[in-house]
C-alpha cells in the first residue's frame, strides 16, 4: 500500500475568503453579523469645451460621526489625470495610491503622460478581482492626447463613460442638478458653477455629505485645484461667541485633619521617569 506524502504549499496570492465561509457557519448558528454601514459622499464630474471638471464634498463619516469636516476626496492619479472617491476612505485612498505609482513607473518606461484608459483599466481589473470586497466608487477624470474623458468605476469593476457623472449618498441630488442644467460646450466658469452647485444639493440633502467644496479643472496641459472653492457651512458665529465665567469659586467648607502619626520625608530619592 504506497502513502502519498502531503505537501505544504505556499498560500496563494489574492483575497482570502475564508472569511466568508466563518461567517456563513457562524450565521447558520444563529450568531448574526454586524450590519453595515452607510457611507456618506457627493462626488461628481462634468465635461467642459476645454476638459474635465471634478468635485467633491469634504465630509467624511464612521457610522453616525462625524470624523472629518474637511477631508480631501479629489486623489492625484497623474499630472493630467485626477479621481475622486466615495466609499470606505481607506480603500479609496489605498487604490488610487496604488494605481497613481504604477501610472508614473509607466510614463518611465515610455516616456509619454499617462492616458486616462490606461487608469481606467488598472482600477477597474484591481476592483473587479475583488468582487465587490474593496469597497471604492470613483469618479475618474482627466486630458489627454485623445481629448477629455469622464468614467465612472463602481466597487464590483463596472464603467460607465458619459458627459457628466455623480456617485456616492447625494449622487442623486447632484444628478438632479446636471440632468436640469448641463449642457454641451460649457465654459470654464459656467462649469464650476455648476458643479459647485451639484456638490452643493448633495451637501445640503444627504446626511452623509456637507463641509465644503473642493473643484479639480483639467485642461490640457494644465490643471487647477480648488481647495475648498467653497465654504457653504462655515460657522459664522463662531468669532462672537463670548463665554463669561465667575471670576472665584466660593469657598462653602474647609476642613482641616491633623495626621495621627508622625511622617518622615526622605529627601535625595531618585526621580521618577515617565
Amino acid at each position: 500500500m504506497s502513502t502519498k506524502a502531503t505537501i505544504d504549499l505556499p498560500p496563494k496570492g489574492g483575497f482570502s475568503f475564508d472569511l466568508c465561509r466563518r461567517n456563513d457557519m457562524l450565521s447558520k448558528k444563529g450568531v448574526s453579523p454586524p450590519s453595515y454601514r452607510k457611507t456618506g459622499t457627493t462626488i461628481v464630474g462634468i465635461i467642459f469645451q476645454d476638459g474635465v471638471i471634478l468635485g467633491a464634498d469634504t465630509r467624511a463619516t464612521e457610522g453616525p460621526i462625524v470624523c472629518d469636516k474637511n477631508c480631501e476626496k479629489i486623489h492625484y492619479m497623474a499630472p493630467n489625470i485626477y479621481c475622486c472617491g466615495a466609499g470606505t476612505a481607506a480603500d479609496t485612498e489605498a487604490v488610487t495610491d496604488m494605481v497613481s505609482s504604477q501610472l508614473q513607473l509607466h510614463r518611465y518606461h515610455i516616456g509619454r503622460e499617462s492616458r486616462v484608459v490606461t487608469a481606467l483599466t488598472l482600477l477597474k481589473r484591481h476592483l473587479f478581482s475583488y468582487q465587490g470586497y474593496v469597497q471604492a466608487a470613483l469618479v475618474l477624470g482627466g486630458v489627454d492626447v485623445t481629448g477629455p474623458h469622464l468614467h465612472t468605476i463602481y466597487p464590483h469593476g463596472s464603467t460607465d463613460t458619459l458627459p457628466f457623472a455623480t456617485m456616492g449618498s447625494g449622487s442623486l441630488a447632484a444628478m438632479s442638478v446636471f440632468e436640469s442644467k448641463y449642457r454641451e460646450g460649457l465654459t470654464k466658469d459656467e462649469g464650476i458653477t455648476l458643479v459647485s452647485e451639484a456638490i452643493c444639493a448633495g451637501i445640503f440633502n444627504d446626511l452623509g455629505s456637507g463641509s465644503n467644496v473642493d473643484v479639480c479643472v483639467i485642461t490640457k496641459g494644465h490643471k487647477e485645484y480648488l481647495r475648498n472653492h467653497l465654504l457653504p457651512n462655515s460657522d459664522v458665529y463662531a468669532l462672537k461667541r463670548e463665554y463669561t465665567f465667575p471670576k472665584k469659586t466660593e469657598v462653602l467648607l474647609t476642613k482641616v485633619t491633623p495626621l495621627k502619626e508622625k511622617v518622615e520625608i526622605i529627601e535625595g530619592g531618585d526621580a521618577m521617569e515617565e
